[in-house]
């Protein structure tokens, strides 16, 4: 990779390279794959400052996922950093930029839980529609639910599927596997996605819109699948909210920093919006004042060891990874 940092030979046998899993402790994957090759640690960080000064000096490879942040001042502890591998797509807790003016690599695995995700996203759509996770915590509760009036009672706001619009906010492979599924429980599926091209909502039959406000207009249930940018921090937030269907639904399963919670508590509290699942949080761990109608998960679209695994395969026999950022 041109502009990567040179090895750092240290000492005359050049001793195994050391790589860190920084916000993790298991290493289970990483270990029979590496451990020929390499020194394997984990950190189990929050921050740099919990880093052992070890790794900070003689880490060539970083292993990290969503719960570190590194930026350009914690990059600079790092003395022998040659790549970090962020395992997940979004990488908004990289400072990319820094990364590259200081020689090191950086890679993401933007395919690494689509599927799972999409899973995930069809569950809390099919949860918020149906409410059998309020109707579930009611019998543990031990909620009298036997007549019809008492079962509406609880899962008053439960409505049918099949004919309702879904509105998907960024259509890459997460965006486009929840819009399959979703077209095979009956809805009608648009998307937003100003950087994609032509085409392709004839090739999945999708209907495509050309605004952020036409979609949630439109849209009984709208689902965010974007990365997360400068551009679009809080995408969800008083404004738009207001421009969303009365008693529609939302969901995140994308990043907690395209929602503005306030504003979405604020909204629910209203009645503006009638139910919304979170699976990722603005601040983690979650300290959001919990609303009756809101619907809490934390990153349920799990990473597959495989995955890990052909990441590590490539790291371990020197090929350039195929997601450079």
């Amino acid at each position: 990779l041109a502009g990567v940092r040179p090895p750092i030979m240290n000492g005359p046998l050049h001793p195994r390279p050391l790589v860190a899993l920084l916000d993790g402790r298991d290493c289970t994957v990483e270990m029979p794959i590496l451990k020929d090759v390499a020194t394997v640690a984990f950190c189990d960080a929050q921050s740099t400052q919990e880093i052992h000064e070890k790794v900070l000096n003689e880490a060539v490879g970083a292993l990290m996922y969503h719960t570190i942040t590194l930026t350009r001042e914690d990059l600079e502890k790092f003395k022998a950093l040659r790549i970090i591998v962020r395992i997940g797509s979004g990488f908004d807790n990289i400072d990319i930029k820094s990364a590259g003016d200081l020689g090191i690599a950086v890679c993401n695995v933007p395919a690494a839980s689509v599927e799972e995700t999409a899973d995930s996203t069809l569950c809390h759509i099919l949860n918020l529609y149906r409410r059998t996770t309020w109707l579930h915590q009611a019998l543990r509760e031990g909620t009298r639910v036997q007549s019809v009036e008492q079962i509406r009672e609880v899962a008053s706001g439960a409505a049918r599927i099949r004919g309702e619009t879904l509105g998907i906010i960024g259509l890459g492979r997460v965006g486009q596997a929840v819009a399959l599924r979703a077209k095979a429980f009956g809805f009608n599926v648009l998307f937003y996605d100003p950087y994609l091209s032509d085409g392709i909502e004839r090739a999945l039959g999708l209907q495509r819109v050309s605004t952020l406000q036409d979609l949630l207009f439109h849209s009984d249930c709208v689902t965010l699948h974007c990365g997360l940018n400068e551009h679009n921090h809080h995408l969800i937030n008083d404004f738009t909210v207001k421009q969303m269907r009365q008693g529609a639904f939302l969901v995140n399963t994308a990043r907690g920093g395209l929602v503005d919670e306030k504003a979405l508590a604020q909204a629910l509290k209203e009645g503006r919006i009638r139910g919304a699942a979170l699976d990722v949080h603005e601040s983690e761990p979650f300290r959001c004042p919990l609303c009756p109608r809101m619907f809490y998960a934390h990153h349920s679209g799990l990473l597959l060891d495989r995955v890990r695994e052909g990441l590590l395969f490539s790291l371990r026999w020197g090929e350039e990874p195929q997601d450079s950022i």
